[in-house]
């Protein structure tokens, strides 16, 4: 996100490898914005006809607003990184564009967190969910994690105000764009929001291992549908997990040292050249979410997978089964797997 905050001496500089900042990144994020592009725009037209009749529809609404508002930074990076475009792309990708890339990216993942625990409460503790999964509920909260990160992340385009020096034998360097406080607070920010990812990660571990208990023992009791029961959950669970596993868990382990080796004096060249690079292609991976987030609404949702389709007209093999299994005992449970 950002480069060295230091002057190197002439005798460290260290020559950078072009063909992975300027041609191999900025092609990877071509492909990834192309089918984010137009796989969320399908999901946003399927979302448009299921109701938020749910507080996880509701979740899942605004993780397609996230990943949609995310794709469209991606061709100011592509452009600035590539060269292509002219030197001011690259003071709008450090002032604007590459925080509002992070703002979305931490508003899906909250929103996945937000998901876990809805579903936790719905199948783990349905005694206790009163207001929790409420519509009403949902919305506010949904604009309160909004407004949050958004409060966290404006101070780094606010504070991103120095003028830019740009020369041909030079890039700009989205650090020497921030004044003081400006470094302060990007890095404190990024401390809180890799916080807020290990959290949520934590917290996706331990409600889905108690929704998969759940869900198991009540299904092994009835002696119904177990196997199919255990195959939906699984596949459930395994995709928002692998999702996390791919795209995030890379770049937050990278992330950390790679802010300090770009905020602190005692990296040598070489060593922030490498996380630099390090960096990068987790952060791809991170950008990649978008395409992946797709297949989770339809396993996720069966009204979006229900829509989806009939507007391919493509028939449900499990509709039958599903409506057979409704009418017997066990009935909440089997509702509540097909939106686990």
């Amino acid at each position: 996100m950002i480069n060295s905050t230091t002057t190197q001496p002439p005798n460290e500089a260290c020559s950078r490898n072009t063909l992975i900042t300027q041609s191999i990144i900025p092609v990877l994020y071509l492909a990834v914005f192309v089918a984010g592009i137009l796989l969320n725009g399908v999901s946003a037209w399927i979302f448009f006809y299921v109701s938020s009749s749910k507080s996880l529809i509701v979740y899942l609404k605004n993780i397609v607003v996230a990943d949609f508002l995310m794709s469209l930074t991606f061709p100011f990076k592509i452009l600035g990184d590539s060269g292509l475009g002219p030197w001011q792309i690259n003071v709008f990708v450090c002032r604007v564009s590459a925080v509002l890339f992070y703002v979305n990216m931490y508003v899906s993942i909250v929103f996945f967190g937000l998901i876990s625990f809805d579903r936790y409460y719905k199948i783990v503790k349905p005694l206790l969910t009163s207001f929790i999964h409420s519509v009403n509920y949902s919305k506010l909260l949904s604009v309160t994690v909004w407004v949050l990160m958004l409060l966290l992340a404006v101070p780094n385009i606010i504070l991103t105000n120095q003028k830019a020096r740009y020369g041909k034998a030079t890039r700009i360097k989205c650090v020497e764009l921030k004044n003081e406080l400006g470094l302060k607070w990007h890095k404190a920010s990024n401390y809180i929001f890799v916080g807020i990812f290990w959290i949520v990660f934590l917290l996706l571990v331990i409600f889905y291992t108690a929704i998969t208990r759940k869900i198991f023992k009540s299904h092994l009791k009835s002696r119904r549908n177990s196997i199919s029961v255990k195959k939906k959950s699984s596949r459930n669970i395994f995709s928002i997990m692998f999702v996390f596993f791919v795209c995030f868990v890379p770049y937050h382990i990278a992330r950390i040292p790679y802010t300090q080796s770009q905020t602190e004096a005692h990296y040598s060249c070489q060593s922030k050249e490498i996380l630099l690079y390090v960096k990068e292609f987790t952060l791809v991976l991170s950008a990649a979410n978008v395409c992946l987030d797709p297949i989770i609404y339809f396993f996720l949702c069966q009204p979006f997978r229900e829509i989806l389709c009939k507007k391919l007209h493509i028939p449900l093999k499990a509709q039958s089964d599903s409506e057979t299994s409704k009418t017997k005992r066990g009935n909440t449970m089997h509702e509540s797997t097909d939106t686990l």
